[in-house]
């Protein structure tokens, strides 16, 4: 079952987006726009996002990725084509009921952890649950329990500005879970850290996705990381998207040049063992 759809996407800034769209349809390339001071940043994407999968968008800065994330949830409106949640059409909501879907159906963790610096750590993590209107109680209850899954239990009481990066992209992940939405989207929320503690961070995903079994769609720069965590890998470039597959199709049957020199520095035995021993793990509690 998919959870996303995306369905030729678009989107250009710039004058006459409309335009640039219909030009692009019909063959013109990025650079001809960006001469006329148009920017194409997602140029005609398709994919799905199934059910308890982790779907990782890799590419290279500008190629798209970010700006491609930030059309799932409507935070910016395509200029063309559909998103698709659960079947509802995204991009044919209003605000309110676009405030709605992200406050209840599709969270976000950012790359800049995005704390309060005036609220303790147990009130940020709450926070996406007070937007919602939850009862106080029932916020800090459900904020505790996940900053507890975290590991991050015995802070509720801190300042940000106490926590090292590490804790505090943790109270990002714990206010995105607290929600119990069940789509994250997760711009580069590794990439500020420090490589130890952001190879932590990676790990506690992939613990805590085997209890959650959460729909995540994670970008990232790092081929490391993306075979690491994705179960699926979306590679752009230059707001296309140049293939779309399993870690073992990337690394044994690369699409083209630029997506085989992606590749190249990851240990394909190392990675396919770790996909291997994922795909193990994800199917023990249906042997059970």
């Amino acid at each position: 079952m998919s959870r996303l759809q995306v369905e030729h996407l678009y989107k250009v800034f710039g004058r006459q987006p409309e335009e640039a769209v219909r030009r692009l349809e019909e063959g013109a390339d990025r650079d001809e726009l960006r001469d006329d001071g148009v920017t194409a940043a997602v140029i005609d994407a398709s994919f799905e996002v199934r059910e308890g999968e982790v779907f990782v968008v890799m590419g290279l800065s500008g190629s798209g990725k970010s700006t491609l994330l930030r059309t799932l949830n409507g935070l910016l409106p395509p200029t063309a084509g559909r998103v698709l949640f659960d079947g509802q059409d995204l991009t044919a909501l209003d605000s309110g009921e676009l405030r709605r879907v992200r406050s209840h159906g599709i969270s976000m963790v950012f790359q800049h952890f995005a704390l309060f610096p005036h609220r303790s750590v147990l009130e940020n993590a709450a926070y996406g649950l007070c937007v919602q209107g939850v009862p106080r109680a029932e916020r800090e209850r459900r904020a505790t329990e996940a900053l507890e899954l975290t590991g991050l239990g015995g802070w509720e009481k801190s300042w940000p500005d106490e926590l090292s990066g590490g804790m505090q992209q943790r109270v990002g992940l714990a206010r995105a879970l607290a929600t119990e939405a069940p789509v994250l989207l997760m711009d580069e929320a590794f990439s500020a850290l420090d490589p130890l503690i952001r190879r932590e961070m990676q790990q506690q995903l992939l613990d805590l996705q085997k209890t959650l079994h959460k729909t995540i769609v994670f970008i990232t720069h790092d081929p490391h990381e993306a075979v690491r965590l994705g179960d699926r890998i979306a590679v752009m470039r230059d707001g296309r998207i140049v293939q779309n597959g399993t870690v073992e199709e990337l690394l044994l049957h690369p699409a083209d040049s630029y997506v085989a020199s992606f590749m190249e520095d990851v240990d394909r035995g190392r990675a396919l063992a770790d996909v291997s021993a994922r795909t193990s793990d994800s199917k023990e509690p249906a042997d059970a």
